[in-house]
Protein backbone atom coordinates (compact mmCIF):
# COMPACT_ATOMS: atom_id res chain seq x y z
CA UNK A 1 0.00 0.00 0.00
CA UNK A 2 2.84 2.40 0.86
CA UNK A 3 4.46 1.71 -2.50
CA UNK A 4 1.17 2.41 -4.31
CA UNK A 5 0.77 5.70 -2.44
CA UNK A 6 4.36 6.63 -3.23
CA UNK A 7 3.81 5.98 -6.94
CA UNK A 8 0.59 8.08 -6.86
CA UNK A 9 2.41 10.99 -5.24
CA UNK A 10 5.20 10.76 -7.81
CA UNK A 11 2.71 10.62 -10.71
CA UNK A 12 0.82 13.61 -9.32
CA UNK A 13 4.03 15.58 -8.99
CA UNK A 14 4.78 14.90 -12.66
CA UNK A 15 1.28 15.77 -13.95
CA UNK A 16 0.44 18.84 -11.88
CA UNK A 17 2.88 21.21 -13.63
CA UNK A 18 1.48 20.31 -17.05
CA UNK A 19 -2.11 20.76 -15.82
CA UNK A 20 -1.27 24.12 -14.30
CA UNK A 21 0.54 25.13 -17.48
CA UNK A 22 -2.50 24.24 -19.61
CA UNK A 23 -4.81 26.25 -17.35
CA UNK A 24 -2.45 29.20 -17.44
CA UNK A 25 -2.18 29.01 -21.24
CA UNK A 26 -5.98 29.03 -21.62
CA UNK A 27 -6.23 32.32 -19.74
CA UNK A 28 -3.23 34.11 -21.29
CA UNK A 29 -2.82 36.31 -24.30
CA UNK A 30 -2.83 34.77 -27.76
CA UNK A 31 -0.79 37.22 -29.81
CA UNK A 32 -1.96 35.84 -33.17
CA UNK A 33 -5.66 36.12 -32.33
CA UNK A 34 -5.10 39.54 -30.77
CA UNK A 35 -3.29 40.85 -33.84
CA UNK A 36 -6.10 39.64 -36.08
CA UNK A 37 -8.86 41.26 -33.99
CA UNK A 38 -6.92 44.54 -33.91
CA UNK A 39 -6.83 44.35 -37.72
CA UNK A 40 -10.52 43.40 -37.88
CA UNK A 41 -11.40 46.36 -35.66
CA UNK A 42 -9.63 48.71 -38.07
CA UNK A 43 -11.43 47.07 -41.01
CA UNK A 44 -14.89 47.55 -39.48
CA UNK A 45 -14.19 51.20 -38.63
CA UNK A 46 -12.96 51.55 -42.23
CA UNK A 47 -16.44 50.42 -43.31
CA UNK A 48 -18.02 53.54 -41.82
CA UNK A 49 -15.34 56.14 -42.43
CA UNK A 50 -14.74 56.21 -45.35
CA UNK A 51 -16.64 53.20 -46.82
CA UNK A 52 -20.29 53.88 -45.95
CA UNK A 53 -19.71 57.63 -46.14
CA UNK A 54 -18.59 57.45 -49.77
CA UNK A 55 -21.18 54.81 -50.69
CA UNK A 56 -24.01 57.06 -49.49
CA UNK A 57 -22.43 60.34 -50.64
CA UNK A 58 -22.23 59.18 -54.25
CA UNK A 59 -25.92 58.21 -54.27
CA UNK A 60 -27.36 61.56 -53.19
CA UNK A 61 -27.64 64.83 -55.10
CA UNK A 62 -24.53 66.96 -55.23
CA UNK A 63 -25.84 69.58 -52.81
CA UNK A 64 -26.24 66.94 -50.08
CA UNK A 65 -22.83 65.25 -50.26
CA UNK A 66 -21.30 67.14 -47.36
CA UNK A 67 -24.42 66.50 -45.28
CA UNK A 68 -24.05 62.74 -45.67
CA UNK A 69 -20.33 62.82 -44.93
CA UNK A 70 -20.76 64.79 -41.70
CA UNK A 71 -23.63 62.51 -40.62
CA UNK A 72 -21.42 59.42 -40.77
CA UNK A 73 -18.41 61.23 -39.30
CA UNK A 74 -20.27 62.69 -36.32
CA UNK A 75 -22.14 59.45 -35.62
CA UNK A 76 -18.71 57.80 -35.33
CA UNK A 77 -17.69 60.37 -32.73
CA UNK A 78 -20.90 60.31 -30.67
CA UNK A 79 -21.27 56.52 -30.61
CA UNK A 80 -17.66 56.20 -29.47
CA UNK A 81 -18.39 58.36 -26.41
CA UNK A 82 -21.69 56.60 -25.64
CA UNK A 83 -20.01 53.18 -25.91
CA UNK A 84 -17.31 54.26 -23.47
CA UNK A 85 -19.66 55.92 -20.98
CA UNK A 86 -22.21 53.13 -20.60
CA UNK A 87 -22.96 51.39 -23.93
CA UNK A 88 -20.41 48.59 -23.62
CA UNK A 89 -21.32 47.95 -20.01
CA UNK A 90 -25.06 47.77 -20.70
CA UNK A 91 -24.44 45.46 -23.67
CA UNK A 92 -21.82 43.07 -22.26
CA UNK A 93 -21.61 43.38 -18.47
CA UNK A 94 -23.52 41.00 -16.22
CA UNK A 95 -27.12 42.03 -15.68
CA UNK A 96 -30.49 40.49 -16.42
CA UNK A 97 -31.77 38.85 -19.59
CA UNK A 98 -32.75 42.23 -21.08
CA UNK A 99 -29.88 44.57 -20.25
CA UNK A 100 -26.46 44.54 -18.60
CA UNK A 101 -25.30 46.52 -15.59
CA UNK A 102 -23.09 49.59 -15.25
CA UNK A 103 -20.15 47.91 -13.55
CA UNK A 104 -17.97 48.35 -16.67
CA UNK A 105 -18.96 51.97 -17.40
CA UNK A 106 -15.96 54.01 -18.57
CA UNK A 107 -14.04 50.70 -18.71
CA UNK A 108 -14.07 50.49 -14.92
CA UNK A 109 -12.24 47.42 -13.64
CA UNK A 110 -10.94 46.37 -17.08
CA UNK A 111 -7.16 46.18 -16.96
CA UNK A 112 -4.90 45.79 -20.00
CA UNK A 113 -4.23 42.24 -18.85
CA UNK A 114 -7.91 41.21 -18.70
CA UNK A 115 -8.70 38.40 -21.16
CA UNK A 116 -12.15 37.64 -22.57
CA UNK A 117 -13.34 34.26 -21.24
CA UNK A 118 -12.89 31.45 -23.73
CA UNK A 119 -10.54 33.47 -25.94
CA UNK A 120 -6.95 34.63 -25.98
CA UNK A 121 -7.70 38.30 -26.69
CA UNK A 122 -7.69 41.25 -24.27
CA UNK A 123 -11.09 42.58 -23.24
CA UNK A 124 -9.96 46.04 -24.32
CA UNK A 125 -9.68 44.99 -27.97
CA UNK A 126 -13.02 43.15 -27.70
CA UNK A 127 -14.48 46.43 -26.42
CA UNK A 128 -13.01 48.29 -29.41
CA UNK A 129 -14.16 45.65 -31.91
CA UNK A 130 -17.74 45.75 -30.65
CA UNK A 131 -17.60 49.56 -30.61
CA UNK A 132 -17.16 49.59 -34.39
CA UNK A 133 -20.40 47.60 -34.75
CA UNK A 134 -22.14 50.11 -32.49
CA UNK A 135 -20.87 52.90 -34.75
CA UNK A 136 -21.89 51.52 -38.13
CA UNK A 137 -25.40 50.33 -37.26
CA UNK A 138 -27.03 53.75 -36.66
CA UNK A 139 -24.93 55.13 -39.53
CA UNK A 140 -26.68 52.65 -41.84
CA UNK A 141 -30.05 54.19 -40.95
CA UNK A 142 -28.93 57.60 -42.22
CA UNK A 143 -29.51 56.36 -45.76
CA UNK A 144 -33.28 56.14 -45.29
CA UNK A 145 -33.91 59.81 -44.42
CA UNK A 146 -30.94 61.42 -46.14
CA UNK A 147 -31.63 64.84 -47.73
CA UNK A 148 -34.53 65.64 -45.40
CA UNK A 149 -33.59 65.62 -41.69
CA UNK A 150 -31.93 68.43 -39.74
CA UNK A 151 -28.46 67.71 -38.39
CA UNK A 152 -29.53 68.20 -34.77
CA UNK A 153 -32.53 65.91 -35.25
CA UNK A 154 -30.30 63.26 -36.81
CA UNK A 155 -28.01 63.36 -33.77
CA UNK A 156 -30.90 63.03 -31.32
CA UNK A 157 -32.60 60.24 -33.26
CA UNK A 158 -29.55 58.05 -33.91
CA UNK A 159 -28.31 58.41 -30.34
CA UNK A 160 -31.70 57.54 -28.85
CA UNK A 161 -32.12 54.65 -31.28
CA UNK A 162 -28.70 53.23 -30.42
CA UNK A 163 -29.48 53.31 -26.70
CA UNK A 164 -33.06 52.06 -26.84
CA UNK A 165 -32.76 49.49 -29.64
CA UNK A 166 -29.19 48.44 -30.36
CA UNK A 167 -27.84 48.05 -26.83
CA UNK A 168 -30.67 45.83 -25.46
CA UNK A 169 -30.78 43.67 -28.61
CA UNK A 170 -26.98 43.31 -28.50
CA UNK A 171 -27.11 42.21 -24.86
CA UNK A 172 -29.95 39.78 -25.48
CA UNK A 173 -28.30 38.12 -28.51
CA UNK A 174 -24.56 38.44 -27.81
CA UNK A 175 -24.07 39.80 -24.30
CA UNK A 176 -25.34 37.00 -22.09
CA UNK A 177 -29.09 37.68 -22.06
CA UNK A 178 -31.92 35.97 -23.91
CA UNK A 179 -34.12 37.51 -26.59
CA UNK A 180 -37.23 37.85 -24.41
CA UNK A 181 -36.71 34.27 -23.25
CA UNK A 182 -35.58 32.86 -26.60
CA UNK A 183 -32.11 31.29 -26.73
CA UNK A 184 -30.09 29.22 -29.19
CA UNK A 185 -30.14 31.92 -31.90
CA UNK A 186 -27.52 31.81 -34.67
CA UNK A 187 -26.29 35.32 -35.43
CA UNK A 188 -22.58 35.21 -36.10
CA UNK A 189 -21.93 38.86 -36.93
CA UNK A 190 -25.17 40.79 -36.79
CA UNK A 191 -28.05 39.75 -39.04
CA UNK A 192 -30.36 40.45 -36.11
CA UNK A 193 -28.28 42.83 -34.03
CA UNK A 194 -27.17 45.03 -36.94
CA UNK A 195 -29.15 44.56 -40.15
CA UNK A 196 -32.71 43.75 -39.08
CA UNK A 197 -32.66 46.43 -36.39
CA UNK A 198 -31.23 48.99 -38.83
CA UNK A 199 -33.68 48.00 -41.57
CA UNK A 200 -36.78 48.25 -39.38
CA UNK A 201 -35.51 51.43 -37.74
CA UNK A 202 -35.03 52.87 -41.22
CA UNK A 203 -38.53 51.87 -42.32
CA UNK A 204 -40.19 53.56 -39.34
CA UNK A 205 -37.93 56.62 -39.62
CA UNK A 206 -38.55 57.27 -43.32
CA UNK A 207 -42.32 56.90 -42.87
CA UNK A 208 -42.39 59.24 -39.87
CA UNK A 209 -40.15 61.87 -41.48
CA UNK A 210 -42.16 61.79 -44.71
CA UNK A 211 -41.24 61.88 -48.37
CA UNK A 212 -38.94 64.24 -50.20
CA UNK A 213 -40.93 66.92 -52.02
CA UNK A 214 -40.07 65.58 -55.46
CA UNK A 215 -40.50 61.88 -54.60
CA UNK A 216 -41.64 59.78 -56.45
CA UNK A 217 -42.62 62.13 -59.30
CA UNK A 218 -39.10 63.03 -60.43
CA UNK A 219 -36.19 60.69 -61.04
CA UNK A 220 -33.46 61.23 -58.41
CA UNK A 221 -30.17 59.92 -59.79
CA UNK A 222 -26.81 59.36 -58.04
CA UNK A 223 -24.59 62.38 -58.61
CA UNK A 224 -21.28 60.47 -58.54
CA UNK A 225 -21.42 56.75 -59.21
CA UNK A 226 -17.60 56.26 -59.10
CA UNK A 227 -17.73 57.55 -55.51
CA UNK A 228 -20.39 54.98 -54.68
CA UNK A 229 -18.42 52.16 -56.30
CA UNK A 230 -15.34 53.19 -54.32
CA UNK A 231 -17.38 53.10 -51.11
CA UNK A 232 -18.79 49.70 -52.09
CA UNK A 233 -15.29 48.28 -52.53
CA UNK A 234 -14.27 49.64 -49.13
CA UNK A 235 -17.34 48.09 -47.51
CA UNK A 236 -16.66 44.75 -49.21
CA UNK A 237 -13.06 44.61 -47.97
CA UNK A 238 -14.01 45.89 -44.51
CA UNK A 239 -16.69 43.20 -44.23
CA UNK A 240 -13.95 40.58 -43.91
CA UNK A 241 -13.17 42.11 -40.51
CA UNK A 242 -16.86 42.37 -39.71
CA UNK A 243 -17.58 38.68 -40.28
CA UNK A 244 -14.26 36.85 -40.05
CA UNK A 245 -13.31 38.81 -36.94
CA UNK A 246 -16.49 37.86 -35.09
CA UNK A 247 -15.11 34.42 -34.25
CA UNK A 248 -12.44 36.23 -32.18
CA UNK A 249 -9.70 33.94 -33.45
CA UNK A 250 -7.26 33.63 -36.34
CA UNK A 251 -7.97 30.05 -37.42
CA UNK A 252 -9.56 27.87 -40.08
CA UNK A 253 -13.07 28.90 -39.07
CA UNK A 254 -12.16 32.53 -39.72
CA UNK A 255 -10.78 31.53 -43.13
CA UNK A 256 -14.04 29.81 -44.06
CA UNK A 257 -16.01 32.81 -42.81
CA UNK A 258 -13.96 35.07 -45.08
CA UNK A 259 -14.52 32.75 -48.06
CA UNK A 260 -18.29 32.52 -47.66
CA UNK A 261 -18.52 36.28 -47.10
CA UNK A 262 -16.74 36.98 -50.37
CA UNK A 263 -18.68 34.29 -52.23
CA UNK A 264 -22.07 35.58 -51.13
CA UNK A 265 -21.18 39.16 -52.12
CA UNK A 266 -19.90 38.15 -55.54
CA UNK A 267 -22.89 35.88 -56.20
CA UNK A 268 -25.44 38.51 -55.19
CA UNK A 269 -23.76 41.19 -57.32
CA UNK A 270 -23.79 38.92 -60.36
CA UNK A 271 -27.40 37.77 -59.86
CA UNK A 272 -28.63 41.35 -59.34
CA UNK A 273 -26.84 42.31 -62.56
CA UNK A 274 -28.51 39.42 -64.41
CA UNK A 275 -31.96 40.46 -63.12
CA UNK A 276 -31.44 43.95 -64.49
CA UNK A 277 -30.09 42.57 -67.75
CA UNK A 278 -33.21 40.46 -68.28
CA UNK A 279 -35.63 43.09 -66.97
CA UNK A 280 -34.22 46.23 -68.60
CA UNK A 281 -32.02 44.92 -71.41
CA UNK A 282 -28.71 45.94 -69.85
CA UNK A 283 -26.90 45.63 -66.49
CA UNK A 284 -25.83 48.60 -64.36
CA UNK A 285 -22.87 49.34 -62.13
CA UNK A 286 -25.25 50.65 -59.47
CA UNK A 287 -27.16 47.37 -59.52
CA UNK A 288 -24.01 45.28 -59.19
CA UNK A 289 -22.78 47.45 -56.31
CA UNK A 290 -26.14 47.29 -54.52
CA UNK A 291 -26.32 43.54 -55.04
CA UNK A 292 -22.92 43.03 -53.45
CA UNK A 293 -24.02 44.90 -50.31
CA UNK A 294 -27.21 42.81 -50.18
CA UNK A 295 -25.12 39.64 -50.34
CA UNK A 296 -22.82 40.89 -47.61
CA UNK A 297 -25.74 41.79 -45.35
CA UNK A 298 -27.38 38.41 -45.90
CA UNK A 299 -24.30 36.29 -45.21
CA UNK A 300 -23.48 38.21 -42.01
CA UNK A 301 -25.58 36.12 -39.57
CA UNK A 302 -24.74 32.88 -41.37
CA UNK A 303 -21.05 33.37 -42.09
CA UNK A 304 -19.82 31.40 -39.09
CA UNK A 305 -22.11 28.41 -39.72
CA UNK A 306 -22.41 27.76 -43.47
CA UNK A 307 -20.10 26.52 -46.21
CA UNK A 308 -19.62 27.59 -49.83
CA UNK A 309 -22.91 26.02 -51.02
CA UNK A 310 -24.80 27.97 -48.38
CA UNK A 311 -23.00 31.16 -49.44
CA UNK A 312 -24.01 30.67 -53.08
CA UNK A 313 -27.64 30.04 -52.16
CA UNK A 314 -27.87 32.87 -49.63
CA UNK A 315 -26.21 35.27 -52.07
CA UNK A 316 -28.67 34.32 -54.80
CA UNK A 317 -31.71 34.57 -52.54
CA UNK A 318 -30.63 37.95 -51.18
CA UNK A 319 -30.17 39.38 -54.68
CA UNK A 320 -33.62 38.27 -55.82
CA UNK A 321 -35.54 39.32 -52.71
CA UNK A 322 -33.66 42.55 -52.07
CA UNK A 323 -34.06 43.59 -55.71
CA UNK A 324 -37.79 42.88 -55.47
CA UNK A 325 -38.16 45.05 -52.37
CA UNK A 326 -36.07 47.88 -53.80
CA UNK A 327 -37.62 47.84 -57.27
CA UNK A 328 -41.21 46.77 -56.61
CA UNK A 329 -42.33 46.87 -52.97
CA UNK A 330 -40.91 50.32 -52.16
CA UNK A 331 -42.65 51.91 -55.13
CA UNK A 332 -45.89 50.04 -54.52
CA UNK A 333 -46.18 51.27 -50.93
CA UNK A 334 -44.52 54.63 -51.72
CA UNK A 335 -42.32 54.90 -48.63
CA UNK A 336 -39.32 57.10 -49.36
CA UNK A 337 -36.37 54.96 -48.28
CA UNK A 338 -33.85 57.19 -50.05
CA UNK A 339 -30.90 54.78 -50.34
CA UNK A 340 -32.70 51.44 -49.86
CA UNK A 341 -31.65 50.69 -46.31
CA UNK A 342 -34.85 48.68 -45.77
CA UNK A 343 -34.61 46.71 -49.00
CA UNK A 344 -30.89 45.95 -48.79
CA UNK A 345 -29.99 45.73 -45.10
CA UNK A 346 -33.36 44.90 -43.55
CA UNK A 347 -34.41 42.30 -46.11
CA UNK A 348 -30.86 41.02 -46.60
CA UNK A 349 -30.35 40.54 -42.87
CA UNK A 350 -33.71 38.76 -42.61
CA UNK A 351 -32.88 36.43 -45.52
CA UNK A 352 -29.59 35.37 -43.95
CA UNK A 353 -31.06 35.02 -40.46
CA UNK A 354 -33.72 32.61 -41.75
CA UNK A 355 -31.65 30.66 -44.29
CA UNK A 356 -28.78 29.95 -41.89
CA UNK A 357 -31.10 27.45 -40.23
CA UNK A 358 -31.17 25.47 -43.49
CA UNK A 359 -27.60 25.79 -44.74
CA UNK A 360 -25.90 25.30 -41.37
CA UNK A 361 -26.78 21.61 -41.72
CA UNK A 362 -23.84 19.33 -42.53
CA UNK A 363 -25.73 18.09 -45.61
CA UNK A 364 -25.09 21.50 -47.22
CA UNK A 365 -21.54 21.78 -45.90
CA UNK A 366 -22.42 23.66 -42.72
CA UNK A 367 -20.80 23.06 -39.35
CA UNK A 368 -23.89 22.40 -37.22
CA UNK A 369 -23.10 18.72 -36.54
CA UNK A 370 -24.93 15.43 -37.02
CA UNK A 371 -27.56 15.95 -34.32
CA UNK A 372 -28.66 19.31 -35.74
CA UNK A 373 -32.44 19.84 -36.05
CA UNK A 374 -33.14 22.09 -39.03
CA UNK A 375 -36.84 22.51 -38.27
CA UNK A 376 -36.31 23.52 -34.66
CA UNK A 377 -33.56 25.98 -35.59
CA UNK A 378 -35.71 27.42 -38.37
CA UNK A 379 -38.44 28.11 -35.84
CA UNK A 380 -35.95 29.76 -33.49
CA UNK A 381 -34.53 31.97 -36.25
CA UNK A 382 -37.98 32.99 -37.50
CA UNK A 383 -39.24 33.79 -34.00
CA UNK A 384 -36.08 35.77 -33.20
CA UNK A 385 -36.59 37.80 -36.38
CA UNK A 386 -40.22 38.55 -35.55
CA UNK A 387 -39.37 39.56 -31.98
CA UNK A 388 -36.62 41.88 -33.21
CA UNK A 389 -38.86 43.44 -35.85
CA UNK A 390 -41.65 44.10 -33.35
CA UNK A 391 -39.35 45.45 -30.64
CA UNK A 392 -37.44 47.71 -33.03
CA UNK A 393 -40.62 49.05 -34.65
Amino acid sequence: MKKILAWCVLLGALLLPSIASAAEEASTLNSGDTAWIITATALVLFMTIPGLSLFYAGLVRERNVLSVLIHCFVITCIMTVVWLAFGYSLAFAEGNNFIGGLQKAFLKGISPDAIVDGTGIPELIFYAFQMTFFIITPALIVGCFVERMKFSSMILFTTAWAIVVYIPICHMVWGGGTLFGLSGIIDHAGGIVVHITAGIGALVACIMVGKRKDYPDSQILPHNLPMTVTGTAMLWVGWFGFNAGSGLAANGAAAMTLIVTHTSAATAAFVWMLIEWVKFGKPSMLGAATGSIAGLAAITPASGAVGPIGALCIGTASAVLCWYFCAIVKHKFKYDDSLDVVGVHGVGGLVGTILVAVFAASYFGGNAGDDYNTGAQLGTQALASVITIVYTA
